[in-house]
């Protein structure tokens, strides 16, 4: 193996985590290579919130600007996919490309893929006028007429939420019974608002490309079969982590009712040695700043890592 594919650090993922994991690396002066395969959650979205200094930025715009940091301080960043990782010592990973890349520590920040619900019409609309977190997008949808898509009970926690944004707001029931309803979520429901809606949301209804509405499936007494007039629709994804990697590594996972996460210590260290999770490889609710932040820790903790073992071996 060439002197040009072993690094100190491989970070696997260009996000906000990984990007911020590589700054800090870069900035201690680790060789540090960057395998970024291009694929942003938060993609679908024109502008991204809640970021101090960064609101309203573009998703693309906050990466490409992460992108000229790290190369300020050498850090090398590659357009590719790991396609294979083992660990033998230190960790050997196969890139799409056909490059064999060697690394001492081992960070993985490839986040997590959004399934929708199978709603025609939802996946076009997702990050415009179907969203799906109330502090990302919240304030841009406010006072406007409100749909929540239940997926789970956990949906009726989403639309109350939903009503300090807007308060009209609909709970359409979905994929979720009437008798899962608890008699304090129905009090809560009440309390705030919520207009409940029984039956299975059929499609949205798109107008002059805006969300107009959603229409209920079948034709019963109750209402199915007619169309709710809406201009916005949060819908909760179910989450996908992004974790075959760990997997293969051997790191042990916890399980989540929103996916299956590594086992890390406050520092993202996982239970494989040199093996670092973060972002929303690490857990569900990371926010763009949140996984910046769990980059930054993880990053600094390589650092200091890579100094003692150095300092053990009795190399300066």
């Amino acid at each position: 193996m060439t002197e040009n594919n072993s690094y100190e650090v491989v970070v696997v993922g260009g996000g906000a985590a990984g990007l911020s994991a590589a700054l800090v690396l870069g900035r201690s002066r680790r060789r540090t290579l960057v395998v970024d395969a291009g694929e942003p959650r938060n993609a679908p979205s024109a502008h991204m919130q809640g970021y101090l200094s960064r609101d309203g930025m573009s998703p693309a715009e906050f990466l490409a600007v992460g992108r000229e940091e790290i190369a300020r301080y050498g850090v090398e960043l590659v357009r590719d996919r790991v396609v294979d990782v083992t660990r033998e010592g230190d960790f050997t990973a196969v890139l799409a490309s056909g490059r064999t890349v060697r690394a001492r520590q081992l960070v993985i920040a490839t986040g997590l893929k959004d399934e929708l619900p199978p709603v025609p019409g939802l996946a076009e609309r997702f990050g415009r006028d179907v969203v799906h977190c109330p502090y990302c997008h919240g304030w841009e949808v406010r006072d406007l007429p409100t749909g929540v898509l239940a997926t789970s009970p956990l949906s009726v926690h989403q639309a109350l939420m939903v009503t300090q944004w807007s308060k009209d707001v609909r709970l359409f029931l979905h994929e979720v019974g009437e008798s899962e309803l608890t008699d304090q979520d129905l009090r809560r429901l009440a309390t705030a608002g919520v207009a409940v809606v029984p039956g299975e949301v059929a499609e949205l209804v798109i107008t002059d490309d805006r969300l107009t509405g959603v229409r209920i499936a079948g034709g019963g007494p109750s209402g199915e079969g007619t169309v709710h007039d809406l201009a916005v629709l949060y819908a909760a994804p179910r989450a996908v982590p992004n974790n075959d990697l760990l997997i293969r590594l051997g790191a042990e996972l916890r399980e989540t009712p929103f996916g299956s996460y590594p086992v890390i210590d406050e520092r993202g260290l996982t239970t494989v040695p040199g093996l670092w999770a973060a972002g929303n490889a690490s857990g569900f609710a990371e926010q763009v700043i949140n996984a910046a932040s769990r980059g930054y820790r993880a990053g600094a903790a390589i650092n200091g890592e890579l100094l003692m073992a150095d300092l053990d071996a009795g190399t300066p």
